[in-house]
């Protein structure tokens, strides 16, 4: 789950991290009564979306007039901000963050993730903050330092000291910065988070460490004891899909092929997406149902691939293990009746009662495409979407 930068920062803020001043606003007007009363000569109007790549896309407006705060909010509000992580569309500006400019000395770039591999906590640093840290990486990976923290013993003087050096902050601050490393990693414990990252971290022109942005991750399987992260959940920032695939528990992600694809099994369903892939055809989405489907589940499953309106073709993966084929088979034909399928259907079932659920299928008077292998599926429901291309 993600949340909003102004969100980040003031999760933060309750941590004693230091973050400008700023309001969230909804109009242009807000923005100027915002900017006129925290005050000074220039402010910072940010979009607010799920995205990195703001400030390059035109959602980071320094301004030094109430005037030019009005324009920067009017040209953001109502209008989809694109940035390489939003796609070609992009994402729809719904609010804005004003905040007090602070007099820049120096930027960094701080994070802190897992590792899984050695199961410790990772703190990342460099001395080049304000740009997007793979580009840095990619460049000049020397300038990217890294420190492994066991989250039962700390992060220890050195490995602070070491941190703070590689990221060069002033020799003075290495003491506040200690204190922001170690504070950035209880927050990111006690908050279940899977990513913090501050990009850009200021040392300003009066000595003080900032956070001038604020991006959290969290961990989805945590929040049921994440209340108050729980709450801070924008659903108009996430796939209205996705939305709905929760609702009925559903494991759903959508993406940009055209081949929807419903497998129990999260292993098998990356293994079918790959296998699409393989013969030629781009999977329209991740789905699935789980070992607990039902007619209804299944049914559901359908609806939510079918309005995506890129999907041309469906492929039904199924092992039956704890789900039978039978019921699976009964599902399926269920919601080809209740959508009124008018699309290519390969089905390929293996496992428990897969015969009966075979015949279930072909009794059904549905048109559907059978298959033995997962290979043959993926190559059935490549050749189906190219046929549709052709008589199109």
């Amino acid at each position: 789950m993600k949340i909003h930068e102004y969100q980040g920062k003031q999760l933060l803020a309750r941590y004693g991290v230091t973050v400008p001043r700023g309001r969230l606003v909804y109009t242009a007007a807000e923005a100027v009564t915002a900017a006129r009363t925290l005050g000074g000569s220039r402010w910072v109007v940010k979009a607010q979306i799920h995205a990195g790549g703001r400030g390059k896309g035109g959602g980071v407006k320094v301004v030094d007039t109430l005037e030019a705060v009005e324009e920067a909010a009017h040209r953001m509000l109502g209008h989809a901000l694109g940035t390489a992580q939003t796609g070609a569309s992009g994402q729809l500006v719904r609010r804005l963050w004003v905040e007090e400019a602070v007099g820049i000395a120096h930027e960094h770039y701080l994070a802190v993730v897992s590792d899984r591999a050695s199961q410790t906590l990772t703190l990342i640093g460099s001395g080049h903050g304000g740009m997007e840290i793979e580009e840095v990486a990619a460049r000049e990976p020397d300038a990217i330092v890294r420190v492994q923290v066991d989250p039962l013993d700390g992060l220890g003087d050195a490995d602070a000291a070491r941190l703070a050096t590689g990221m060069g902050i002033a020799a003075e601050r290495h003491a506040a910065a200690r204190d922001l490393f170690r504070t950035l990693l209880a927050c990111y414990l006690e908050t279940d988070a899977t990513l913090l990252e501050i990009n850009p971290l200021v040392e300003t022109t009066d000595g003080r460490l900032v956070a001038l942005d604020a991006k959290f991750d969290f961990d989805a399987n945590a929040l049921y004891r994440q209340d108050d992260i729980s709450a801070l959940r924008d659903l108009d920032e996430e796939d209205p899909l996705e939305v709905a695939a929760r609702q009925h528990d559903l494991a759903y992600i959508h993406l940009d092929g055209n081949i929807g694809c419903l497998v129990n099994g999260a292993g098998l369903a990356m293994a079918t997406m790959d296998t699409i892939q393989l013969f030629g055809g781009r999977p329209a989405n991740f789905l699935d149902v789980g070992g607990g489907a039902t007619a209804a589940k299944v049914t559901e499953a359908f609806r939510i691939m079918l309005a995506n309106p890129r999907v041309e073709a469906i492929l039904v993966n199924i092992f039956g293990g704890i789900m039978r084929c039978d019921t699976i088979a009964e599902g399926v034909i269920a919601a080809c009746r209740a959508v009124d399928l008018r699309l290519p259907l390969v089905v390929r079932m293996k496992g428990t009662n897969e015969e009966i659920g075979k015949r279930m299928l072909a009794d059904s008077g549905i048109a559907i495409i059978p298959a033995d292998s997962l290979a043959e599926a993926a190559e059935r429901a490549v050749a189906a979407v190219a046929g549709r291309g052709a008589t199109a």
